[in-house]
């Protein structure tokens, strides 16, 4: 290959190829690059300015409509699961809205009402006719429950709210079905069908509420460009299709492009930017002999490559099966009205049995089955379908409006147990873009001056650096000079001519490189606080140096002030280096920092925090590099302005990007429960008082429960579940709390 050709290129060698991103085994993967980490972290640690050769950063986005690498089986895959969910949701609307419709007739012909309202509609066969309408809503608008009793009870071995319900209208139709042909008795269609019918208005609202669009992990796989540019073995580059390369074929990327494949550098070097997937916010230095990885962004040049790593073994492949794998081993706790409607199923149960037992031993068995059933029957309020569905609603409702978007209830609601929250670092505590904190010029030089050459030379440039000084440049109105004859210096900084002046901007280690002096007792107490310092030069003449950060959102402060208050730890995890993050933790005023880790580390050292003896501990972050971590986390909360991978994996996300959310969610996780426990009293508290009376215990006292006065009661709870759900804010604290508040507000 010629010399003009291997300019200013990276090489790559293959090793592997086959794009299906289903990963097995990562332990050799994770050691090498942790270790090519470290050196990468030391390099920048000795130079953390280095941004040379920032030129025309391209962010180029191939894949962009979810084509290749075999996206459309993974794709087709989830759309199939979520249009399974969404289908479910309409079959629960038509069921409930024509098993509605069918209850009318049902309501007018039930003796039960016309005796409580003193009417009567009767007619030749009406007693069949009442027989057949319940039947079609048993078996037609009841399917669902009595599907959901098999599976949880022959499946999943535990008896819910299905087994619950399919335990109340199957009592209720057979009893009554009996009373229309073989026996004396009040039948209970009326109840069967009202159940059914408000069961079923309940589950449309709480699966409607959970209802989110959801995109599967697809995505992480739409960051690798499907096309490469390969070298043959006279350097001429032929357009190929990632999975058409092989072993040891070597391949260009140019000046933005993603790099295809993980890979070795073989010659060159470049600043990529990896911050997607490891979460460092400068780009770093790369060098002949450095490992890449596919899916990051080349900063400057045409870079050349030979690749190591693809299909199974790439980097982004195993974030793909760490987040599948964390998610598959998610607790998947039983919902809060599953638990209650488990309980009140035994106790029905149990209650019926005792009252069986009981009245055939001292009366008829006609008599007996009727008090059995009326238990079977109250113990199944109707007000229980729609307590939790009801507050779900109106929770969700409230979120949206709080700026959250919950897409896992189960774990949302745990959220008021938390005590420890971990923070990603670089575009969740911090804006993932750098601020000049100091501006300090050489003797003889102004702070104006040495400001207006570093933005006027900066201006040309795309990288992050540049942007941050040529954002201070634009907030103090500095007057940007003319440049002329701009230049990257490859590994060193930037080189423009202003007027007939030479300007300058390099790293420290250029500095060093070029023997040129500088106050380094100053540049290592900005080192030590985890700053960035890049030096101007006019005509090798040092005129001073700036130092700047990833810029600390505003309301960082205020989230971390208040959880401090709360109680709950917080700790910052990152894949920057040491010395950044401590920075940031010790102004933000972090119980714990935990740097320079890599996105297995990450979820890693969420299991660590959650055996260490917390209750819950929740993860925000917004990469794909956290996607692993939110989805061990016992709550995952993603920022809004996240990648989509990021936001998938999480179980409650931040609409407005904004940290102090957290607060939001935490609050309002706290009112909903309070509700539901009020709810679920309301529907079925009543039971303590109704089932004893139900099963005749006052008999001998003229007390006894009738099925008229069994669905009244059951429709007044109906109706103040439904009122005090309307009632959920987040001003719903309790007194403890509201002491609290003014205490903490004060400070």
């Amino acid at each position: 290959m010629t010399q003009k050709l291997m300019s200013g290129k990276l090489q790559l060698k293959i090793t592997d190829v086959n794009k299906n991103l289903t990963i097995k085994g990562m332990s050799e993967m994770s050691e090498k690059q942790h270790t090519d980490h470290n050196e990468e972290q030391e390099t920048q640690n000795r130079d953390p300015s280095s941004h040379s050769d920032h030129e025309d950063m391209k962010h180029e986005h191939h894949d962009s409509e979810g084509e290749g690498h075999h996206g459309h089986e993974a794709h087709g895959g989830h759309e199939g699961h979520h249009d399974h969910h969404a289908h479910m949701v309409e079959d629960f609307k038509k069921r409930f809205w024509i098993s509605l419709a069918v209850s009318v007739p049902i309501a007018i012909l039930a003796p039960m009402l016309q005796h409580l309202f003193g009417f009567e509609v009767s007619f030749p066969g009406s007693d069949l006719v009442l027989f057949a309408l319940a039947t079609f809503v048993f078996f037609y608008g009841g399917k669902p429950f009595l599907t959901g009793l098999k599976s949880e009870v022959l499946d999943d071995h535990t008896p819910g709210m299905m087994t619950l319900i399919s335990l109340a209208i199957t009592t209720s139709y057979v009893y009554s079905t009996l009373t229309t042909f073989f026996i004396e008795g009040s039948d209970f269609y009326f109840e069967l069908a009202t159940l059914i019918v408000v069961m079923l208005l309940g589950h449309w609202i709480e699966m409607r509420s959970q209802m989110g669009a959801s995109k599967a992990l697809e995505e992480l796989i739409n960051l690798m460009p499907n096309d490469a540019h390969k070298l043959d073995e006279n350097g001429n580059t032929t357009e190929v299709s990632v999975e058409e390369l092989h072993p040891g074929d070597k391949i260009l990327v140019k000046s933005g492009e993603k790099v295809p494949l993980d890979g070795e550098i073989l010659e060159g070097n470049s600043s990529i930017d990896e911050s997607m997937l490891t979460g460092e916010s400068v780009p770093v230095e790369k060098k002949e002999g450095q490992n890449v990885i596919g899916g990051s962004i080349n900063g400057e040049g045409v870079l050349t490559v030979e690749v190591s790593k693809v299909g199974e073994e790439t980097y982004l492949a195993q974030v793909v099966d760490m987040v599948r794998n964390a998610q598959a081993a998610k607790s998947r706790a039983q919902g809060f009205a599953d638990t209650a409607a488990k309980w009140l199923f035994y106790v029905a149960l149990g209650a019926g049995l005792l009252t069986m037992l009981y009245w055939v031993n001292v009366s008829d068995f006609e008599f007996a089955l009727e008090r059995t059933v009326t238990v079977l029957i109250i113990a199944c309020p109707h007000a229980l379908g729609l307590a939790m569905p009801l507050v779900s609603s109106v929770s969700t409702s409230i979120a949206a409006q709080k700026g959250l978007l919950i897409r896992n209830r189960t774990q949302f609601e745990s959220a008021r147990t938390i005590d420890k929250i971990v923070f990603d670092k670089t575009g969740t505590l911090t804006e993932g873009a750098f601020g000049v904190d100091a501006v300090i010029p050489a003797d003889g030089t102004s702070e104006e001056d040495l400001l207006q050459l570093a933005y006027s030379v900066e201006s040309q440039s795309d990288h992050p650096i540049a942007k941050g000084i040529v954002r201070e440049g634009e907030e103090k109105n500095v007057q940007r000079l003319g440049v002329t004859d701009y230049n990257n210096l490859t590994g060193k900084g930037l080189e423009a001519k202003i007027d007939e002046d030479t300007v300058s901007v390099l790293s420290p280690g250029a500095m060093k490189e070029e023997g040129i002096a500088f106050d380094e007792d100053r540049y290592n107490e900005l080192s030590q606080q985890g700053k960035t310092v890049i030096f101007v030069l006019k005509n090798k003449k040092l005129q001073g140096m700036i130092a700047l950060s990833d810029i600390i959102r505003e309301s960082s402060y205020k989230v971390i002030r208040e959880l401090t208050e709360m109680g709950i730890d917080t700790v910052m995890i990152t894949g920057d280096n040491q010395r950044v993050a401590d920075g940031v933790g010790k102004e933000l005023g972090l119980t714990e920092v935990i740097a320079e880790v890599l996105p297995d580390q990450k979820s890693e050292h969420i299991k660590r925090l959650q055996e260490d003896g917390s209750k819950q501990v929740a993860m925000v972050g917004d990469g794909i590099n956290d996607a692993p971590a939110l989805a061990a986390a016992d709550i995952g909360i993603a920022i809004g302005a996240g990648t989509d991978v990021a936001i998938e994996t999480a179980d409650v996300i931040l609409v407005n990007s904004d940290p102090r959310d957290v607060l939001n969610a935490l609050n309002l996780s706290k009112a909903t429960h309070r509700k539901n426990i009020q709810n679920l009293w309301w529907a079925a508290g009543y039971n303590i008082i109704a089932i004893p009376l139900a099963a005749g215990i006052l008999y001998y006292q003229g007390i006894i429960i009738t099925p008229a006065i069994g669905a009244a009661v059951m429709s007044l709870s109906t109706v103040i579940v439904a009122i005090n759900a309307r009632l959920l804010s987040m001003d719903d604290e309790s007194d403890d709390e509201k002491e609290m508040k003014p205490a903490a507000e004060s400070k």
